[in-house]
């Protein structure tokens, strides 16, 4: 049976360890290979590491710290940041990376996601849709680090995706970056409906109940956080944090039939 996810997303910035508010001021909170380790001993369900500046940079993955991450990891590591091609997947996946995130790269090569997914199988290619909201209440989606819009409503993103080979999607919300508030859970939801592709969704998560409400509305997917798991307190005082086996369970119970 298949069983919600929850899944702590770091996001790097020139090798450290950092956290954003809307896809901006990214502010460091600690080394990275060693937040890894506590997950390691937290026993988390997968790990999600972004490099934000890579895209927008022009920049290329950087694989020395990828092999860190890889060999550190004792869960599913999910990479993203930079891939504009297979070649670079082949050494990525090379490296002990069992999932490869692609964003920009998916919107402006319409073939890369099917020639990742020959290579190293569809189960391993995440398609990352970075949403924002726009005029008249709608929502598009952006690419480099949230500063270029492409046109493109994350419904349609989605179904591209999925037509194209994706084995999962992962929404994640700009507006909700950061804020600790809630999941968008009307994004989560319209996204939810378009695809039939394994879907976990990221930005805003501030508590479990937050997790719960987003697994309430949409069933068995992943609940990706940053903040949530770097955070702790009113004054946000760096503690990596997952939750323990008691808590976890009782969210899962919240959309498992019974």
């Amino acid at each position: 049976m298949l069983r919600p996810r929850i899944t702590p997303c770091l996001l790097i910035s020139e090798g450290g360890l950092v956290k954003t508010v809307g896809f901006k001021a990214p502010k460091y909170v600690g080394d990275p290979i060693n937040a890894v380790k506590i997950f390691n001993e937290k026993e988390v369900d997968e790990l999600i590491v972004l490099d934000i500046d890579a895209t927008a940079n022009g920049r290329a993955p950087n694989e020395r710290l990828i092999s860190q991450f890889a060999v550190e990891c004792r869960m599913p590591l999910c990479y993203g940041g930079g891939i504009r091609n297979v070649e670079q997947v082949k050494r990525i996946i090379a490296l002990g990376v069992e999932k490869i995130s692609l964003g920009a790269a998916a919107v402006d090569s319409s073939d890369l996601i099917g020639a990742t997914a020959r290579e190293i199988g569809s189960q391993s290619v995440v398609v990352v849709l970075d949403v924002k909201k726009v005029a008249r209440g709608g929502y598009e989606v952006f690419t480099h680090n949230g500063t270029r819009a492409t046109g493109l409503h994350p419904v349609a993103a989605a179904k591209a995706a999925e037509e194209r080979g994706a084995g999962e999607i992962l929404v994640n919300s700009i507006d909700q970056d950061g804020v600790m508030k809630g999941y968008d859970l009307e994004l989560a939801a319209m996204v939810r409906e378009a695809t039939s592709l394994p879907m976990s969704v990221l930005g805003g998560a501030g508590s479990l109940a937050d997790m719960r409400a987003l697994l309430g509305r949409c069933g068995v997917i992943g609940a990706a956080a940053g903040s949530l798991f770097v955070f702790k307190g009113t004054y946000r005082a760096v503690l990596i944090n997952y939750p323990d086996h008691a808590q976890k369970e009782e969210l899962i119970r919240a959309v498992l039939p019974r």
